[in-house]
């Protein structure tokens, strides 16, 4: 074990979207750490025992961008409200929006597993565990790319594919919507934003560790 995991994610579409983007959806166009992080989780997750930290992030293929229209409803029904409270009527409640999406997306993600210290076990534990998952194609839900009807499918990478030749400074970008040493379980999720300034260079990603000076944090949120 080298001490990292790496692997190549790609699909049809995907859409990385901004806080302030939330209505006309747009994307970033580079995957985010926590959009990175939720892939890994999906195929392999023990928040109590170990956190994924993302390390790298490399484009494969190139930025391309397209638009188009989506049906949506505006409203959401809660499981705990009355039976005539729960009622949607979605010819009534419809609304379309505009969507930017990214197409034909390949990346090649590089992490580390980091664990906690109430975990017992060993280092190279997880990494096997890790690595048969991802070698046998497991996941425990199906990974997406930022958004649940993207598909996203992976690999562990051989490392041949080289990154696109284009370097970009992306400003300041999501990092993750969550605090990385919470591992409490809760039935209401406690977000808390952080922000990092990533720049591109030759394709290449340099995502630093969540507790540097380089990643902003705030405050919880009470949402």
């Amino acid at each position: 074990m080298k001490g990292e995991i790496c692997l190549e994610v790609w699909g049809d579409f995907a859409c990385f979207t901004p806080p302030y983007a939330k209505v006309e959806r747009l994307t970033y166009p580079v995957p985010t750490p926590s959009a990175v992080r939720g892939i890994l989780s999906s195929i392999y997750c023990k928040p109590v025992e170990f956190y994924w930290q993302v390390t790298k992030i490399e484009v494969l293929n190139p930025i391309r961008y397209m638009s188009f229209m989506r049906n949506e409803v505006k409203s959401t029904v809660s499981v705990k409200s009355d039976v005539s409270d729960s009622i949607l009527y979605t010819d009534e409640d419809r609304t379309q929006r505009q969507t930017q999406v990214l197409k034909d997306v390949r990346y090649r993600i590089t992490a580390r597993i980091c664990p906690r210290e109430e975990y017992c076990g060993t280092l190279e534990q997880l990494y096997c565990q890790a690595m048969r998952r991802i070698r046998g194609g497991k996941a425990f839900c199906q990974p997406s790319l930022g958004l649940r009807e993207f598909v996203c499918y992976f690999e562990e990478s051989d490392g041949t594919r080289q990154p696109i030749d284009v370097s970009m400074d992306l400003g300041l970008m999501v990092y993750d919507v969550f605090d990385l040493h919470d591992s409490s379980i809760r039935a209401k999720a406690q977000p808390r934003l952080s922000l990092y300034h990533a720049v591109m260079e030759h394709g290449v990603i340099r995502v630093p560790d969540y507790d540097s000076d380089e990643v902003l944090k705030g405050g919880y949120s009470s949402c």
